[in-house]
């Protein structure tokens, strides 16, 4: 049987969905953070010739209903400013040389920008700098030197050393000898913090027991040979094992944890946490009942399209290249301005939805945190749920009760027969306190938890207690248990 291939020309109907590069820069814009948003910002204001910041004379961005109002100048504030500049300049007078001459006491010489570098905050010291001070100050040979200043400068922000000494010495642009690095090793371990380049926690912690005074030797048998047990809560067991009394066990145990830390350099060196910027801030309405919703400055960048880059790209006596650029430049500013209008009201929109749903966390607090699915504000919306979970993503809210991230506040739940709801949050919590509560002689096992809730209507089986305990870093039972 014989086959034949042909072509032949014919029109069909057919939908398609094609995402163009506006409605991709839409999306992405939409799912920045605010500090990621005014970075895009500031690069696309160095590179499009066509976008502008808007003077604060000039006709506002759509959206205005949205502005945060607390951020704008006072009635006169602005004139004011323009006055004082105007007259400084007139008479060549600098009034902060004028304000420092009043608070020394005549002395003008004093120059305003030294003044603003004194009084701003120095970077913080890092481990490295804290241990090499200590470090030079020592009495050692030049290889010893060199050695300790290699280990220092490869420890971890918390102060262990977790690279073989092996590789140190390999990664050296001379090699060195793993016998130097390890006598260096020994008097890095001496400086302080104590513990301080300890290659593991049972190191990090006889390190620091070495220092204690007294006699601790039954702590130091806990932690050469049962810091799992501990861990396990098995005191039994290591009292067999030791002869110690569950007595003694239970006050060395309570002295480790009290005298000794699993991270020493967070001791002399700030724990670099990243800093949160709220994107919206949801507070009491001063005038009445109710919240005020705005969105926060970095929200509101107010944009437009240079009209001079306008007006030479309708000049037809430029040339087609140049117009060209222009078209281009134009186009992309016009879809930026647009993709941040989209996500401010897409953003103010989902602010005011919490608003309405979570309006009994906002009045009581964090336990009454309701019941609000991604899917259900997207049906309210007419969008699909990657919007909303677009929208929540890296931003943060700031509310009469703290900071919390948008997506804190969708969250599913479970029903009681008596038709009241309660969201997954607000059960954790209460499992919390239940826990909490507990005799610790005789601690709650999740299955008792779960009967516990089930009197209170909240109907959850005991695999899921279990697995909020876990989530909130809460030991079993048996871990819990105070001999």
């Amino acid at each position: 049987m014989s086959q034949f291939l042909s072509q032949s020309m014919g029109q069909q109907m057919r939908m398609e969905q094609r995402l163009t590069p506006q409605l991709i820069q839409s999306m992405d814009i939409l799912q920045m953070s605010t500090t990621a948003l005014e970075q895009r910002i500031a690069e696309e204001l160095e590179r499009n010739v066509a976008l502008e910041l808007l003077d604060e004379e000039g006709p506002k961005l759509g959206n205005e209903q949205n502005a945060d109002k607390s951020e704008a100048k006072p009635e006169g504030e602005t004139e004011s400013f323009n006055r004082l500049d105007r007259y400084s300049n007139e008479y060549e007078l600098d009034f902060n040389e004028r304000l420092n001459y009043r608070k020394s006491g005549g002395d003008g010489e004093r120059d305003a920008k030294i003044d603003a570098m004194a009084n701003t905050a120095s970077r913080p010291e890092g481990l490295d700098e804290y241990l090499l001070r200590q470090w030079t100050l020592l009495d050692l040979d030049e290889e010893t030197q060199q050695a300790g200043e290699s280990i220092i400068y490869h420890l971890d922000d918390d102060g262990y050393l977790r690279i073989p000494l092996e590789t140190i010495a390999a990664d050296r642009p001379e090699p060195m000898d793993v016998a130097v690095l390890e006598k260096a090793l020994g008097i890095v371990q001496r400086l302080e913090p104590v513990g301080v380049a300890a290659r593991n926690v049972q190191e990090c912690m006889l390190l620091q027991l070495e220092a204690l005074p007294g006699d601790n030797s039954i702590e130091k048998t806990l932690i050469e040979n049962h810091l799992e047990d501990i861990a396990r809560n098995r005191f039994p067991a290591i009292s067999k094992a030791t002869g110690f009394s569950v007595g003694e066990i239970t006050a060395s145990v309570e002295a480790i944890r009290e005298s000794l830390v699993l991270h020493p350099a967070h001791l002399v060196v700030e724990k670099r946490v990243p800093r949160v910027y709220p994107d919206a801030i949801i507070d009491y309405n001063e005038k009445g009942k109710g919240f005020v919703i705005r969105l926060t400055r970095g929200n509101m960048p107010d944009l437009r399209v240079n009209t001079e880059c306008v007006d030479q790209l309708k000049d037809r006596g430029n040339p087609k290249d140049l117009r060209d650029f222009l078209r281009r430049q134009v186009e992309n500013a016009g879809g930026l301005i647009e993709a941040v209008k989209f996500r401010r009201s897409r953003l103010m929109d989902v602010a005011e939805a919490i608003t309405i749903h979570q309006r009994e966390f906002l009045e009581k607090g964090p336990s009454h945190l309701q019941i609000l699915r991604m899917n259900d504000l997207a049906e309210q919306f007419g969008c699909d749920p990657s919007t909303i979970s677009r929208t929540v993503a890296d931003k943060y809210v700031e509310t009469p009760h703290g900071v919390f991230p948008l997506r804190h506040f969708f969250t599913g739940g479970t029903s009681a027969d008596k038709g009241q709801e309660a969201s997954w949050d607000s059960i954790k919590r209460r499992v919390a306190a239940l826990i909490e509560a507990e005799d610790p002689k005789k601690p709650h096992s999740d299955d008792q938890v779960a009967k516990i809730l089930a009197r209170e209507d909240i109907n959850i089986s005991r695999r899921t207690v279990a697995k909020y305990r876990a989530q909130l870093n809460i030991p079993s039972a048996r871990q819990r248990r105070k001999y």
